[in-house]
C-alpha cells in the first residue's frame, strides 16, 4: 500500500518536472512581453490569449511527455502489472489541466487535446512493463 502511494507521488513529481521543462523551453521560445507578471492572472490570461499556435501546442507536448513519464514511473516504482496507479496519475493531472483550461483562455482544440493527452499514461504503463 505504501509503495503504491509513493508510486503515485513519484509519477506526479517526475511528470510535473517534465511538464515544467517543456514549458520552460516554451517560455524561452515565446517569452512573456515586457512588463508582464506571470503571477498576475490578468497578465497571464493576456499572454496565453496572444500566444501563437506553436506556443499553445508546446503545452500539449509537455502534457504528453508528462503523461508518458508519469505512467512509466508510477508503474516502475509500484512493481505492479495493473494500470491502476498510472490511471490515478492521469486523473490527477487531468484535474489540474481542467482547472488551468477553465481559468485561462484556451481554444477548443486545446480542450480536446488537453483532455485526451492524459490517456498517454497508459503508454507509459505499457512501456514500463516492456522494460523489465
Amino acid at each position: 500500500m505504501v509503495r503504491n502511494i509513493l508510486a503515485v507521488f513519484a509519477g506526479i513529481i517526475v511528470g510535473s518536472i517534465c511538464i515544467w521543462g517543456v514549458e520552460t523551453l516554451n517560455h524561452f521560445l515565446h517569452p512573456f512581453p515586457k512588463g508582464t507578471r506571470p503571477d498576475n492572472m490578468g497578465d497571464l490570461r493576456n499572454y496565453v490569449e496572444t500566444l501563437p499556435f506553436l506556443g499553445k501546442f508546446m503545452v500539449i507536448v509537455g502534457y504528453a511527455l508528462g503523461a508518458v513519464v508519469s505512467g512509466f514511473i508510477a508503474t516502475k516504482v509500484s512493481k505492479t502489472e495493473k494500470p491502476n496507479l498510472a490511471i490515478i496519475c492521469g486523473i490527477i493531472f487531468l484535474c489540474f489541466t481542467l482547472y488551468n483550461m477553465s481559468v485561462l483562455p484556451t481554444p477548443i482544440w486545446f480542450w480536446i487535446l488537453g483532455v485526451l493527452v492524459w490517456i498517454l499514461v497508459l503508454a507509459g504503463y505499457k512501456l514500463a512493463l516492456s522494460k523489465k
